[in-house]
């Protein structure tokens, strides 16, 4: 392994020779960066002579049908880089395992911050409010984009989203290691049952719209880069804005959500609030129901139950995906709250 390559679990003098071929000589500056934290795709720091990169491939080892879709990632980048959609500007796509031992693609690096913390704790308060705000401008920008004008119209299929997606997180979920969870199936039926009627509304989703998918300005509340796009398809717009309102449905200790903060006194918007702000900017838009929200707590359950066998073989992005695995049934669990109309529980260990 080339020193340049340390923190990486492939072999890095391969790499720097196919990139050589491909962007030209790296001068001597060629140093590759593990960046922590992500659930899915190992991504990099690429140094390469005056360029900073980003390295991003699938995982090593087995992998479900249809997910770690970096393709998918690379070529929304490509479509939306022209347009006032914020994304990191593509560099290169390898279809060719041999190189690192999966498919992977190269961006440049986009200068800013990255928030993991829903409440923002890091920012002084009175700057809270105004990131969020972002976050629901963003998303309505992106759903207001065309598909069809920026070469995506074939980027997924037309009409009966939600019922579709219901269906592929469930084969998901059956095709994973772990065992029945009670309440993923207990959600996953209610699921079926509360399905809305198609409204015909169609929009580039993204599949994973949250907070910490989103880098902002290094000193104003404007989203520069929108991040993470391996989910992403045309389908309704809601299941993204169901999927962003997340937080307030969780608690601190299920994946950083806010459910028992002190909202105001941390001068922080509600979820009606973010919702009134993103179909102030979608007008037009139907109104968000339960089942979207339920629908997304149901996804992000199945996502920790693949976290969870990812780690079980030794294949997770990060090193804490373990610890995770409980949030599967917890999501689920909230989720029912929502579809049986209760309100939300917090208990001793919240």
């Amino acid at each position: 392994m080339n020193p340049s390559g340390a923190g990486a679990d492939f072999d890095a003098v391969r790499l720097r020779a196919y990139l050589s071929a491909q962007l030209g000589p790296d001068h001597g500056v060629f140093h590759l960066t593990r960046i922590g934290g992500g659930q899915s795709n190992p991504t990099y720091f690429l140094d390469w002579a005056q360029r900073v990169l980003v390295l991003r491939k699938q995982p090593d080892g087995p992998i479900l049908k249809g997910a770690h879709a970096i393709d998918r990632e690379y070529r929304v980048l490509t479509a939306l880089c022209p347009t006032d959609v914020p994304v990191p500007e593509p560099v290169l796509y390898c279809d060719d395992p041999g190189i690192i031992g999966t498919p992977f693609y190269l961006m440049r690096r986009v200068e800013g911050r990255v928030f993991t913390d829903t409440t923002l704790a890091d920012l002084p308060a009175p700057e809270r409010r105004a990131i969020w705000m972002a976050v629901a401008d963003t998303m309505a920008a992106m759903h207001a984009l065309e598909p069809a004008q920026v070469g995506l119209g074939d980027y997924g299929r037309p009409g009966n989203y939600l019922e579709r997606q219901i269906a592929r997180w469930d084969r998901q979920y059956r095709a994973a290691l772990s065992g029945p969870i009670d309440a993923i199936e207990a959600l996953h039926r209610w699921l079926v049952s509360a399905l809305p009627p198609d409204d015909g509304a169609v929009a580039l989703c993204h599949g994973d719209f949250r907070l910490g998918n989103l880098m902002f300005h290094p000193e104003r509340p404007q989203v520069v880069a929108i991040l993470d796009w391996e989910l992403s398809t045309l389908g309704h717009p809601l299941a993204d804005l169901g999927f962003c309102c997340m937080p307030w449905h969780t608690s601190r200790d299920e994946y950083g959500g806010l459910l028992g903060c002190d909202l105001a006194a941390m001068c922080l918007p509600t979820e009606a609030e973010v919702i009134a702000r993103y179909m102030e900017k979608s007008p037009g838009s139907s109104p968000l129901l339960p089942f979207h929200t339920a629908f997304a707590l149901y996804r992000f359950a199945v996502i920790f139950v693949g976290i969870a066998d990812r780690a079980q073989q030794g294949s997770a992005a990060d090193p804490q995906a373990a610890a995770l695995a409980p949030l599967a049934e917890r999501f689920a669990r909230r989720g029912l709250e929502i579809a049986e109309g209760r309100p939300h529980a917090l208990t001793p260990r919240d």
